[in-house]
């Protein structure tokens, strides 16, 4: 299992894409793109927006407090154990297995939030992954070479447990 020392915990205060503070604004961006969303709210918000994601990671809570909107996809569900602030190698394994086999939903046991890390450096290019930015919006980060490294230079600062 990874763990963020709590000293490089800034690393992810900053958005990993561009920051939108509405869903409804980058919606155009998503058109013939492979979509996955992390989180409870993002992914509710684009179901109601029409669009259903190729895979969603979703927890049952949104900023610590069990989320009412929990979405309800019809797609293959895979659960991976995930304690907040790490990235576990269950994660890690389903996240990979999904991207593989799409659609899925991976519905962690602990929590959800560093998993966009792991699944920046699974997705294939060109893929959109979104993400809550709490407070602030949601996350859009389309999967390309420098997406790639930035997602390896944060694991970097994770410690091995």
């Amino acid at each position: 299992m990874l763990r963020l020392p709590e000293a490089h915990r800034d690393l992810l205060k900053i958005p990993f894409g561009t920051l939108y503070r509405d869903i409804s604004e980058l919606l155009p961006r998503l058109e013939g793109r492979t979509i996955y969303a992390v989180g409870d709210v993002v992914t509710h918000n684009l179901l109601d927006a029409g669009i259903i994601p190729d895979i969603a990671i979703i927890d049952g809570y949104t900023m610590r407090t069990p989320c009412t909107r929990s979405p309800l996809l019809q797609a293959r569900r895979v659960t991976a154990k995930n304690p907040p602030g790490t990235i576990t190698d269950e994660l890690v394994d389903a996240i990979d297995e999904v991207v593989r086999d799409p659609p899925g939903v991976i519905f962690v046991d602990g929590e959800e939030d560093l998993a966009v890390i792991p699944l920046v450096l699974a997705a294939p290019p060109g893929a959109a992954v979104l993400y809550g930015q709490p407070g602030e919006g949601v996350v859009l980060r389309i999967v390309d070479a420098s997406a790639k490294r930035e997602a390896e230079t944060i694991l970097k600062a994770f410690v091995r447990e």
